[in-house]
């Protein structure tokens, strides 16, 4: 396997990471942003407050991106075992 493959291969890795997980790190921004300027108005300043609507806020993210996350992770994968099966 030449250099050029070696990146190849981590940058396709690195770009299905962003696809798989940016998704999610955007919602619990989103939902953590909310929190905070809630947080803010309300003068309510309770550390453990932001956690469970961000957990529930992913949880229910992870429920409606799981196909499209499969569907990344299963396309790199067999691109990833096409190179394996032919040799580099």
């Amino acid at each position: 396997m030449t250099g050029a493959a070696i990146l190849d291969v981590a940058r396709e890795g690195i770009v299905t990471f962003l696809k798989v997980g940016g998704p999610l790190m955007a919602v619990a921004l989103a939902v953590g942003l909310a929190v905070s300027l809630f947080q803010a108005l309300t003068q309510i300043q309770e550390q453990t407050l932001i956690y469970v609507p961000k957990i529930l806020a992913v949880c229910v993210g992870m429920l409606l991106l799981l196909p499209f996350m499969s569907d990344a992770l299963a396309a790199y994968m067999t691109r990833i075992a096409a190179r394996i099966a032919g040799g580099g």
